[in-house]
């Protein structure tokens, strides 16, 4: 049996609580460099520019900006990555 799961159907996340910029921004932008073309991926972080700073990266980069919440002192962003 071969499992075969669309790029849109898996989430990574990217955990950066504990880090401040430049590393969240960083972070993500290694995990959209691996990720499959139409992935989502979480950013998880507890620095407060973060807000300003991942939508900022996002629109530069090509990526679809999905959501950013804030919430118990974290913000998470959730970006997709173009298909090709």
């Amino acid at each position: 049996m071969t499992l075969h799961l669309d790029p849109e159907d898996v989430e990574i996340v990217v955990e950066a609580r504990g880090h401040r910029c430049p590393t969240p921004i960083l972070r993500l932008r290694r995990a959209v460099e691996r990720a499959p073309s139409g992935s989502v991926l979480k950013l998880i972080a507890d620095d407060p520019l973060v807000r300003i700073d991942a939508p900022h990266y996002a629109r530069e980069a090509g990526l679809e900006i999905l959501d950013v919440e804030q919430a118990d002192g974290s913000v998470t962003v959730r970006i997709r990555k173009p298909a090709k």
